[in-house]
């Protein structure tokens, strides 16, 4: 158990970055729902307008219980919008639900990587849950059997199925910034907000940005730090 708390250290940048990630989002998004458009359409007005306007008009959009909880539910068509983004026209609220309709549009157009996500996040979650097991059954295996060659092809096994969250990671990054630049635009495009509002809705989405680079660092190190187990587990055989 001590190899898994020393090398728990790898995950520490991780850690931090993701913390830093919340508190730039928190911080962004505290300082512009202060700030109100001065169109004083609300977030949820917004989305229906941009939706009508696609021929989306399937979509439904509901308020939703959190404070940043907002999502975009291609399966059941839905916009879920928190309380605080629903009825706000602030830039803040109207920066976070755009790209949540940018993601409606993405499915519209036909956007590979969102296509490419929505088909992995089910595989990726059965397959993420079988790689811990699998990696402490493989060690197990080889400190009982030495030099058995069952064991490593169990490890290596479950460190493949984690792979996978990785790749779900790196498919989110393209999926997220195209939903932010269409986001940014339509605000713009649309007369919802001046420029100099949209550079503001635009800070909200680069904090946001940053929870999805956290994801992927920490699903890297996580990686690494699986590797070290592995390697610590043989210098003990």
């Amino acid at each position: 158990m001590l190899i898994y708390y020393i090398t728990g250290i790898i995950l520490i940048p991780g850690i931090l970055l993701a913390v830093y990630a919340q508190s730039k989002v928190s911080s962004a998004y505290t300082a512009y729902s202060k700030v109100y458009s001065k169109n004083g359409i609300t977030a949820y007005e917004m989305a229906r307008g941009v939706l009508s306007r696609a021929g989306l008009n399937n979509i439904q959009i509901r308020k939703v219980n959190g404070r940043l909880t907002d999502y975009y539910d291609h399966k059941n068509g839905v916009i879920g919008l928190s309380q605080g983004v629903f009825e706000s026209s602030s830039v803040a609220a109207l920066g976070i639900a755009a790209p949540e309709v940018g993601h409606a549009l993405q499915y519209a157009d036909n956007y590979a990587p969102i296509k490419a996500r929505n088909f992995l996040v089910p595989v990726v979650n059965f397959a993420s849950r079988l790689m811990w097991p699998l990696v402490i059954i493989g060690i197990i295996f080889g400190l009982a059997v030495p030099g058995n060659l069952i064991g490593d092809i169990i490890i290596y096994a479950g460190l493949v199925f984690y792979g996978s969250s990785i790749l779900i990671s790196l498919v989110t990054l393209p999926t997220e910034f195209n939903a932010s630049n269409r986001a940014a635009a339509l605000l713009t495009e649309s007369g919802i907000l001046t420029v100099e509002e949209t550079n503001g809705a635009k800070k909200v989405l680069n904090a946001a940005a940053w929870t999805y680079i956290a994801a992927l660092v920490m699903a890297l190190l996580s990686m690494l730090r699986f590797l070290a187990i592995i390697f610590m587990s043989r210098r003990r055989r």
